[in-house]
Parts: structure tokens; C-alpha cells; sequence
């Protein structure tokens, strides 16, 4: 099966965006994160290998919120929307709970507009310690870190630990099957969460970001 057929099975009709009459261009991502550093050099270095085998077939494009988080950062969304030249297929919004009080609302006024929200609860650091081993223990950020600067270190990865501007992370977590096993490791926690009835805040840890993520690395698979 032709990979754009594989995309178009996957992805639901979309909501309109207020395009008017201009069509998405195909396999297009627009991927908005909360992060500076960390979500966007993770998600360009996947970037990277997708351009690197597949060329011209997929436009990912990774943008830095510029710091804004949960609410601000759709209102961003919305911004880099309509102001886009070319109409992107697939939107995604990457944003983490840590102390906001408006984590509930701002996924379902993202989802509302029709953007998929790939959220972490507390912080984009748990994710990236999926790719090591599976936790449900409900810590803080700054305890995801300092687990992560123990691992980067005892597995080789950074002399100095985990650091936020790490340029090669992608890279540097697949180098050991780390990115298909954070996958399995999310599904695995997130296999009771019931989007419907649960709120994301209260579901402590979990991440929704394997689901980007797969999607994304199906353009690996030919």
C-alpha cells in the first residue's frame, strides 16, 4: 500500500479551519509545542529522518510556542493557521499539565478547533523516560529530571546529563530502540484511560505524545 493511502486510512475527515477554498496539502504537519527546546529538537530530529528516506512526500514543520503553554499556545496555533500559506493536513498542539489550572480546558478547546493534542501529564520529561523503562509513578517535573540526567549518564548518552538543548535527543534515544519501546511503554499506561470520561489532569502520569509519534515514524516503515 502507497504510504499517502496509509495516511489518508489513518486520518479521519478533519473539521474546517477556515481555509475557505484552499485544500491541505497532503501529509502536511504543522506541529505547535509549549517547549523551546526539548519537544522541538525531538521532534526535528525525527523530522530529519523522515526527510532523509522519504524526501519530498511529507512536510513536517516544527515550531517553538515561544514558552506559552495550554491556552496561549492554541491561541498561537490559531495564529500560525491563519496565516499559513499552505493549508496543513494534520495539526498537532504538544503541551504538558505542570502546574496550569487550565490543562483540561485548553485540550478541548484545541480539539474543538479540530487540532490533535498530544499532551503530557506533568511534563514532556516523562515521555522521554518511557524511552528507558515504564513508570505510573505520579512525580514532579523536576524529579522526571533528575531521573533523566542519572540515565543520560549511566547509559552513555551526555557526559553533562540531561539537558533541555540537546540537539541530537531523537537521535540519541533511538540509538537503542528507545523510541518504539516509550511507544509500547505509553500505550501501556494509557491503555485504561478513557478520553471520554477521564480528565487528562487527573490521570497522572500519562502522555498522549506516542500517538504523534507512531504516526509520524509510519513514514519510516517503506
Amino acid at each position: 500500500m502507497k504510504k499517502e493511502d496509509l495516511f489518508k486510512k489513518r486520518r479521519e475527515p478533519r473539521k474546517n479551519r477556515r481555509y475557505g477554498f484552499k485544500t491541505p496539502k497532503a501529509n502536511s504537519y504543522l506541529i505547535v509545542t509549549e517547549g523551546k527546546c526539548t519537544e522541538p529538537n525531538y521532534f526535528n530530529g525525527l523530522k530529519k529522518r523522515i526527510l532523509d528516506n522519504v524526501g519530498g512526500n511529507v512536510e513536517v514543520i516544527d515550531i517553538s510556542g515561544e514558552g506559552a503553554s495550554t491556552q496561549k499556545l492554541i491561541e498561537i496555533t490559531d495564529q500560525r493557521v491563519n496565516r499559513a500559506k499552505i493549508p496543513y493536513q494534520n495539526i498537532w498542539v504538544v503541551f504538558d499539565k505542570d502546574d496550569f489550572k487550565d490543562f483540561d480546558q485548553a485540550i478541548r478547546e484545541g480539539e474543538d478547533r479540530g487540532y490533535n493534542v498530544a499532551w503530557s501529564n506533568q511534563s514532556f520529561e516523562y515521555w522521554i523516560y518511557l524511552h528507558f523503562g515504564y513508570s505510573d509513578a505520579d512525580l514532579h517535573r523536576d524529579q522526571w529530571n533528575a531521573k533523566l540526567d542519572e540515565l543520560f549518564k549511566s547509559k552513555g548518552l551526555s557526559k553533562s546529563g540531561y539537558k533541555k538543548n540537546i540537539n541530537d535527543l531523537y537521535e540519541l534515544l533511538d540509538s537503542f530502540g528507545g523510541v518504539q519501546k516509550a511507544i509500547n511503554n505509553a500505550k501501556n499506561r494509557m491503555k485504561e484511560f478513557k478520553s471520554k470520561k477521564s480528565k487528562p489532569s487527573e490521570y497522572a502520569p500519562g502522555t498522549t505524545v506516542h500517538i504523534l509519534v507512531e504516526e509520524l515514524r509510519g513514514y519510516l516503515e517503506y
